[in-house]
């Protein structure tokens, strides 16, 4: 019994710290691909995060057409790390297939989660102080207005009411449960 606490305790930790690093490196990577300002104190901060790892690994790996392609493999190979360890800790081996399966349904899910909370955040932030300018509010602005400007050409604006965030949500979560949980699902049935 106290192997299990152990166990789970372990887990704990090995899944905060690897999911922080990842998602640093999602940050980055979306930063980098939705053109946010890289002179920002929160972009500055995530690229000396991972820039020491992602250095060495841009050269053995190049972009390709403006894609980051080394945080991509940086991102999975971390991801499949973390679901081996906690695997080997509960005394399981899964199968590398359904671990590269699981890897990436679980890179999806944390990136809408991301682009979830970034929604959540500016509407949040529009109801406090809807004209505040400060960095943080400049890269939410870079995370959601690609998915709000078409959201917002659907539904209008209402008097001062902006209904575009629902559709966004909408859509969102249909992508979570429509796209990613059958990746889930077939990822687990492969672990076995």
């Amino acid at each position: 019994m106290n192997g299990q606490y152990f166990a789970n305790g372990a887990a704990f930790v090995i899944q905060t710290l690897f999911g922080l690093y990842i998602l640093a490196v999602l940050l980055r990577f979306l930063f980098q691909l939705l053109k946010a300002h890289f002179h920002n104190p929160v972009s500055q901060f995530i690229v000396t995060v991972t820039n020491p790892v992602l250095r060495h690994l841009r050269r053995l790996i190049p972009s390709y057409s403006g894609i980051d392609i080394a945080s991509l493999v940086l991102m999975l190979g971390l991801q499949m790390l973390e679901l081996l360890l906690i695997a080997l800790l509960y005394g399981t081996s899964p199968s590398p297939a359904g671990l590269l399966v699981v890897a990436i349904g679980k890179l999806l899910e944390m990136t809408i989660y991301v682009f979830m909370f970034a929604v959540f955040a500016r509407i949040i932030i529009s109801w406090v102080n809807p004209h505040l300018h400060n960095p943080i509010t400049s890269l939410l602005g870079s995370l959601t207005d690609f998915m709000m400007q078409p959201a917002r050409r659907f539904i209008p604006p209402i008097g001062m009411l902006d209904l575009s965030p629902i559709v966004v949500f909408l859509i969102l979560g249909l992508l979570l449960r429509l796209f990613v949980q059958p990746i889930l699902d077939i990822g687990a049935r492969m672990l076995m």
